[in-house]
């Protein structure tokens, strides 16, 4: 498994990860056209974030994105985990734990990182588990939103 940074070449394999986990977690059928702006943005604005993807023998097994948060509190960045998609037929092989190894090894390189982050929906044992297997914890905080 490999891990290297996204590219523009990678928007339709991006699109479609998201457009698919939104699916399988959520049974939401998201817009494609305005998914396919809403990935092209984060190339469009590093101050956006970023987007990685993991590869098994140069064939994309999965993605993930970056954003950013600031913490007054920390006085530093966190980093937030979105958009994490693992192709059905490579599941298994590590994917999500070569992303994250990667940026966690990018968050310590950087400095002023304070933290990763991300959220779950509540029932997805699985990915809770993987998360857990990474080494991350759950939090006391709960998430609210107010949809636009």
């Amino acid at each position: 498994m490999t891990v290297r940074a996204a590219e523009l070449t990678d928007v339709e394999f991006l699109v479609d990860g998201n457009a698919r986990m939104a699916m399988e977690t959520e049974s939401l059928e998201l817009d494609r056209a305005r998914l396919r702006a809403g990935v092209e943005a984060v190339f469009a604005d590093a101050g956006r974030g970023f987007y990685l993807i993991a590869e098994v023998e140069g064939e994309r097994a999965g993605q993930m994105m970056i954003t950013y948060e600031w913490s007054d509190w920390r006085n530093g960045v966190f980093w937030w985990i979105q958009s994490v998609y693992t192709v059905p037929e490579l599941r298994g092989r590590g994917a999500f734990k070569a992303l994250y190894a990667s940026v966690e090894a990018m968050a310590r390189e950087r400095g002023g990182v304070c933290g990763l982050r991300l959220y779950v929906e509540a029932h997805n044992e699985t990915a809770q588990a993987t998360y857990r297997r990474c080494g991350m914890s759950e939090t006391v905080y709960r998430m609210f939103e107010a949809a636009r």
